[in-house]
């Protein structure tokens, strides 16, 4: 095992402490904040959305002052459902931090060779694509060990006989992630196409269909449809692995800079958006588009 001096993290413990304990404060009965007291887990499920993007924004921007205030707020959050479940003795941080650490080391048997801390350094040498290999693997019996500890809590009401593969991928995402990852489960047991071309195809078969439910005055079934249209959509993101979050996100700044260009010109000819046709507004998107926007 390398060596690690113990004092390295002694203020990374030391902070977290403090944390910890300002977080008790803030939700002492008697002397704590209003706010925090009426917070439950479930109450605090857009915060932690809104943390989580915010932090996202932060990166792309590569904002390191933002970042580490995002990260702190994010942190924060953790904190806080900790403090919760602390107090009806369901779990604490300490045990939210060990559970990862456990799952950390259990899942990377090619640094902790022997599945104990003390074994780092006695490092197996694995490629990239093994190393996600073996992280499905392991994760995979994990979700059949607590798939078996959940039947057997709730007598097999309800459940599946077996464990899927989809397991394991929260219902509550956002659902462009959620698609994503739904797909790439799908692939990792075989279910994809190993070209591009199929997907694009899939894509305008798709389109296809809604255009064919449109036609049809089919509200329900267009709906539908468009669904699956951004379900392929996805699907391609995925194949030219580039993140759906990711690049709509950069679509809606493109979106942003170029209808700004737009209100800017107008203003500056003391018009406004709401004189123009369409047209009009049109050709001034193609020339906002021209200027590289």
């Amino acid at each position: 095992m390398s060596d690690t001096e113990p004092c390295e993290f002694a203020a990374d413990a030391t902070a977290m402490k403090k944390l910890l304990r300002v977080m008790a404060m803030l939700r002492d009965a008697e002397h704590g904040c209003s706010w925090d007291l009426e917070q439950t887990i479930d109450s605090l499920i857009p915060y932690t959305i809104e943390e989580v993007y915010e932090v996202v924004d932060a990166i792309e921007r590569k904002n390191m002052v933002d970042l580490e205030d995002e990260l702190g707020d994010l942190l924060f959050q953790v904190v806080f459902y900790s403090q919760l479940t602390r107090e009806t003795n369901t779990f604490s941080f300490a045990d939210v931090a060990e559970t990862v650490t456990e799952k950390l080391i259990r899942r990377h048997p090619h640094v902790f060779s022997t599945g104990a801390i003390e074994s780092f350094g006695e490092s197996i040498e694995l490629s990239p694509d093994q190393v996600v290999s073996n992280w499905e693997e392991i994760k995979h019996k994990e979700r059949e060990i607590k798939h078996a500890k959940q039947v057997a809590a709730d007598s097999g009401a309800g459940q599946s006989e077996y464990p899927s593969i989809l397991d394991g991928v929260p219902r509550a995402l956002p659902a462009l992630e959620r698609a994503r990852k739904l797909q790439k489960k799908a692939a990792r047991a075989g279910f994809d196409w190993k070209e591009t071309a199929p997907v694009i195809a899939k894509l305008r078969e798709e389109l296809d269909e809604f255009e064919e439910a449109l036609s049809e005055g089919d509200s329900d079934r267009a709906a539908s449809e468009l669904g699956d249209v951004f379900f392929s959509a996805v699907n391609l993101a995925r194949h030219q692995k580039t993140e759906p979050e990711t690049v709509l996100r950069k679509a809606n700044l493109k979106f942003e800079d170029r209808f700004r260009w737009i209100e800017a010109r107008l203003s500056a000819e003391t018009r406004s958006l709401e004189s123009c046709s369409l047209e009009e507004l049109d050709s001034l998107w193609a020339e906002a588009k021209k200027q590289g926007r």
